[in-house]
């Protein structure tokens, strides 16, 4: 059932001139709303000083916590309403984390439900912007279109568009990222494969115990993996080589998973008739890799296209096609984003699709947005309906919907516990 969202109810005012009038005390959260009239150029005045001036203004709206701002611009010409949440990188109060529905690599619930269940080894959530664009299918619904990874836990694998991570230096990174996973059998083939989504008739997917009680499929054959002597096992990670026995091997599909066990699916087309021989007790080399190489992270989510790369806002690559993924690019939208300089990351959101209050922007105009915030580094998440920012306690955009809609993933601004 998706969730009411709730609205704003206060207002910081600026004039052109910069001036803030404060018309409540004690305020906890900085609600800004820039009234000047001409679209984006007037909205951007006080950024396009420079990033560090823009900086510096928001944050004397700083609610209560230390290192993190709110803000939700409004421009009523337009209209837009733009929330931005702004974390000073520096302080070690905070960590970036990923999340997923229900706690696994399937699933979908609200954004402020999977906060809910989170790890509270982590800390406590304190701000988080909805992620990857999903798998709608019932069957696998909620498995994410890209690379996922939560707590270092390898959940989806990358699908070559882009994808946002944490380096094991704690340094946020976006680009694309293509799979190079593949499974080498007995007689040194490979073969490459997915993971944890929708086994294609002619494909190979690897499941792990992190997508449920069983792989949901039919047909084709299914090979139970458990642990080689000596290697490394579960929970499966990104950038690693496994050694796994073939302990069975099923015909019927939906085999049943357990904590200890992996299971390769192999559609009925996969080989055209030149299936490998492998009998239980072979052992199979499972590798994770990717381009670029990602071993050691914890934190990963896709998402795309990259906004903004070493400072350069980047256009998209626009084809004459009628499909709806390329034409919503350049229709106005609500809209979702993650950026970052050296000093700041932010997470932004764009209302759209409410005529009086926010008519959402173009993949430019966002782009453009986040160059005049100071981001030297930026890409885009899921938008439409999806389009959601949750700080310190709630849901604070105004989603089309009306309502929270139940997404795949989220990333998430963690304070840490002390």
């Amino acid at each position: 059932m998706r969730r009411a969202a709730p609205q704003n109810r206060q207002s910081l005012v600026f004039s052109t001139a910069g001036k803030a009038s404060y018309p409540l005390s004690g305020l906890r959260v900085g609600f800004c709303s820039w009234c000047w009239g001409r679209g984006l150029g007037l909205l951007l005045v006080l950024l396009a000083a420079s990033p560090a001036a823009a900086s510096e203004h928001l944050a004397k709206i700083a609610g209560a916590l230390p290192g993190l701002v709110y803000t939700n611009s409004r421009i009523p010409d337009v209209p837009w309403s733009i929330h931005v949440v702004q974390l000073e990188r520096a302080n070690p109060r905070y960590q970036i984390q990923s999340a997923h529905a229900t706690g696994r690599a399937l699933g979908l619930d609200t954004l402020s439900d999977q906060l809910g269940i989170l790890n509270p080894a982590l800390g406590t959530a304190v701000a988080a912007i909805n992620g990857d664009f999903y798998q709608r299918d019932k069957t696998y619904a909620g498995a994410p279109r890209g690379l996922q990874v939560v707590g270092g836990e390898l959940l989806s694998g990358p699908s070559g568009g882009a994808s946002f991570w944490i380096d094991a230096l704690g340094e946020p990174h976006t680009d694309k990222v293509e799979s190079c996973f593949q499974i080498t059998w007995p007689d040194g083939t490979a073969t490459a494969f997915g993971l944890n989504g929708m086994r294609r008739a002619d494909g190979l997917e690897l499941y792990t115990p992190a997508i449920g009680p069983s792989t949901l499929t039919a047909g084709g054959r299914e090979l139970i993996l458990t642990r080689a002597e000596g290697s490394s096992w579960l929970p499966l990670r990104i950038g690693r080589t496994y050694g796994a026995r073939v302990r069975e091997i099923h015909g019927a599909g939906n085999t049943r998973l357990a904590s200890d066990i992996l299971v390769l699916s192999i559609g009925p087309e996969a080989f055209h008739g030149a299936n490998p021989q492998v009998i239980p007790g072979d052992i199979l080399q499972i590798s994770t890799a990717s381009r670029p190489a990602l071993h050691g992270i914890r934190t990963a989510i896709a998402g795309g296209p990259v906004l903004i790369r070493d400072g350069k806002r980047q256009t998209t690559n626009l084809t004459d096609s009628d499909s709806y993924e390329i034409s919503t690019m350049q229709e106005r939208h609500p809209r979702a984003a993650v950026g970052w300089n050296d000093r700041y990351l932010f997470l932004v959101e764009v209302d759209g699709r409410q005529r009086g209050l926010s008519v959402g922007m173009t993949l430019d105009e966002l782009a453009r947005f986040l160059a005049r915030l100071g981001c030297k580094e930026a890409m885009n998440f899921d938008g439409g309906g999806s389009a959601t920012l949750w700080y310190d306690g709630q849901v604070r955009n105004s989603p089309c919907d009306r309502m929270e809609r139940e997404i795949a993933n989220c990333l998430v601004i963690v304070c840490k516990k002390q």
